[in-house]
């Protein structure tokens, strides 16, 4: 018989619907029934590219002895993290509340029927093995233990809620005095924590901490910080010529599992490729370096060949739009990389004799396999000139060689059975890519990336903006659940990206009007900062207010970076001060941990040295020159190029074009400009002055 997931619209939940588990997704029905029957709940969390969660899927959920233990003493509930981020955050923290380890997925948590957390664990086999107890052998003693140990249980639980209270940031009594103290701060801790040899931050498993690598760029172009500089570029580098980049497709997988960037879990997140773009796009403003850009190039096609709709297809149909799709499996026909990784006889096989002989080479062949010790997972060896010279061709040769051995693996790869994809449409993740390919668009002048990025932004207007509010997610023609912080926060700051790269008037009214929900529906106005849910929504056992970046920034330094810049735009007062008030809360946190927290000091930063903001007026065909001339500048200073033809604009932005219809330039801090500008020499000149962190302006 199939269980109560049949008519959900994520696609995790659906992998299950046919499981002998009694599965519920999460809410009323299942929360009263275990309070009506007295059972503790199971609760399960993962998503649908998950690879440990389809093992555990595999080995107890598809299992009938397990299924039966399930059901016998356990409400079993069911949530895709990635739809109901809310309780996993929740479920995360006291994970590690309980257990002093570190979560993941699948997150296995039970819970007493009012919803607090008494035992977990993350992945259980069905017996034991590798030191885990066998979640069969499990079951009935977590049963028994609610029962018998119920006061046990019932303090341990109230203690729990005490702490998360407790984690919540507080004001401070004095409004603290903001330095530059916690930027340099985090430079240094980040600096600890640098693999100088491999690139990247810590040991292995190996993340990609875009926020982080962000960070260190923007210190660079603030204030020419050549260690920074280095520890961003080195490590791209690394990730770009590893196998967590897919060498054939373009876009990376989530983490590596070894040192190196060598071997991935396969699964690839449009929430890690997004940053991404936009990382390699100011990666290459720094160092004009053409990895960077064909890596920019490469992902920028597998985005909107593979997450993305062709355009012309509607809304509410079979496709989706054109919004961006979530994640695409880490498996296919039940094993992990199976998609990506090859046998060198199959190259061989494949590959004229002199194209082999420079794909071997410059992607490992003629070494030992490096997955599963007898598969290879591309990666890059060995610089094409060296291959070059041990085959004994020119660089020329060998390039053409290698371009054309690519696309022919490429077309033999796309015969394979391809893994799975999530075509639910997340708002905050495509906020993420919205402004990744925006960004990148208008640093290297992709129209198509611009127009892509444009797309989703309709998309999202038309289908998951109901009623002046946000919903979460859409899939097969239904939009649904409150959206979160992250939703609006993600696209404020991608229409204010998009809004650089092409100036609509309805991205700006859509920006006012996110930036409005974000303080009527989500910002404590007693001590500052916004929560994780908005005022209206369910009440769970917690209610976050998160700080420190995790596998996404921070909710609240992203709103608070996309609030300033909108508020230094506009010259409104209110959104300035609702991020100024998040700053102040969030003060000590950054002074204490600071490079746990990159995106609140983007903000910080932002605070203490407000963006240069440049607005361009003038007819279309000499805009676009001007607006050419400042692609190759700091990406940090804000570019609003605004046709003739716009009418009704904000006083702050509505400015004259020059006599005869020619190009006027204004280089402003906020709401102070200095005097229009009217030739791009001197405007380029002004922008590399006043760009400077520190720089005095006037007017």
């Amino acid at each position: 018989m199939p269980n109560h997931l049949a008519s959900e619209t994520s696609p995790y939940l659906l992998q299950h619907v046919d499981n002998p588990v009694d599965w519920y997704p999460w809410g009323d029905e299942a929360l009263a029934l275990a309070r009506a029957r007295n059972k503790p709940i199971l609760l399960s969390v993962g998503y649908s590219a998950c690879h440990w969660c389809h093992v555990m899927a595999h080995e107890c959920f598809e299992d009938a002895e397990v299924a039966a233990a399930m059901n016998r003493d356990f409400i079993n509930i069911k949530v895709d993290r990635e739809e109901r981020p809310d309780i996993d955050q929740i479920y995360q923290t006291a994970h590690y509340m309980l257990t002093q380890r570190s979560g993941g997925w699948p997150l296995t948590l039970f819970l007493t029927p009012d919803q607090k957390p008494f035992f977990g664990g993350t992945y259980f086999p069905k017996t034991p093995r590798h030191s885990l107890p066998g979640f069969l052998d499990l079951l009935p003693r977590v049963a028994e233990a609610y029962h018998t140990r119920g006061a046990d249980i019932e303090r341990q639980g109230t203690s729990l809620l005490k702490s998360f209270a407790n984690m919540l940031p507080s004001k401070s009594a004095a409004v603290p005095a903001f330095s530059e103290q916690p930027l340099d701060q985090a430079l240094v801790e980040l600096e600890n924590r640098f693999d100088s040899t491999n690139g990247g931050f810590g040991e292995a498993p190996k993340f990609l901490h875009p926020t982080e690598l962000e960070f260190c760029l923007r210190r660079y172009f603030a204030t020419r910080n050549h260690g920074a500089l280095r520890m961003a570029t080195l490590t791209l580098q690394k990730m770009a010529e590893g196998g967590i980049y897919d060498q054939l497709g373009g876009g990376f997988c989530r983490y590596s599992t070894d040192p190196y960037w060598r071997i991935p879990h396969f699964e690839k997140m449009l929430y890690d490729n997004g940053p991404l773009l936009r990382l390699y796009a100011d990666a290459w403003l720094a160092t004009h370096d053409p990895m960077f850009e064909r890596v920019v190039d490469e992902t920028a096609r597998w985005v909107m060949r593979e997450m993305q709709p062709p355009a012309g297809n509607e809304p509410g149909k079979a496709t989706s739009g054109g919004g961006y799709y979530s994640t695409l499996d880490a498996d296919s026909e039940g094993e992990e990389g199976k998609f990506y990784v090859w046998e060198r006889s199959e190259v061989a096989q494949l590959l004229p004799s002199e194209e082999y002989a420079v794909v071997a080479l410059y992607y490992g062949l003629s070494s030992h396999p490096n997955f599963e010790h007898r598969h290879w997972n591309f990666e890059i060896a060995q610089p094409i000139a060296n291959v070059a010279l041990a085959v004994g061709i020119s660089l020329e040769e060998a390039r053409q060689r290698l371009a054309s051995a690519q696309e022919s693996l490429f077309s033999q790869r796309e015969l394979r059975a391809r893994p799975g994809r999530d075509e639910k449409i997340l708002t905050s993740w495509n906020g993420l890519m919205i402004n990744g390919m925006a960004h990148a668009g208008r640093v290297f002048g992709r129209r198509d990336w611009i127009q892509s990025a444009a797309r989703a932004v309709d998309f999202i207007r038309t289908t998951l903006w109901k009623n002046n509010r946000l919903l979460a997610t859409y899939k097969d023609g239904k939009a649904h659940l409150n959206a979160y912080l992250d939703d609006y926060a993600f696209l404020l700051n991608g229409l204010l990206e998009l809004m650089q790269a092409e100036f609509r008037r309805a991205d700006l009214e859509f920006a006012v009007a996110l930036a409005d929900v974000l303080l009527e529906q989500f910002e404590d106005p007693a001590e500052g900062g916004f929560f994780f849910t908005s005022h209206d929504h369910e009440k769970l056992i917690h209610r976050p207010k998160p700080g420190h970046d995790n596998a996404t920034p921070s909710g609240n330094g992203i709103a608070a970076s996309g609030l300033q810049r909108l508020g230094h735009i506009l010259g409104e007062s209110r959104y300035l001060q609702a991020a100024e008030r998040t700053l102040a809360l969030f003060y000590p946190t950054i002074s204490r941990y600071p490079s746990a927290c990159c995106s609140l000091l983007t903000a910080h930063e932002e605070s203490l040295f407000p963006p240069q903001l440049v607005i361009l007026r003038g007819p279309g065909q000499a805009l676009k020159e001007w607006e050419d001339a400042l692609r190759v500048g700091s990406p940090y200073t804000l570019v609003f190029a605004l046709p003739l033809e716009l009418i009704d604009l904000p006083l702050s932005l509505s400015k004259p074009a020059g006599v005869n219809n020619t190009v006027n330039a204004w280089v402003c801090h906020g709401v102070k400009c200095l005097p229009a500008i009217t030739d791009v020499h001197e405007l380029l000149r002004i922008c590399e002055i006043h760009g400077k962190i520190g720089a005095p302006f006037y007017n």
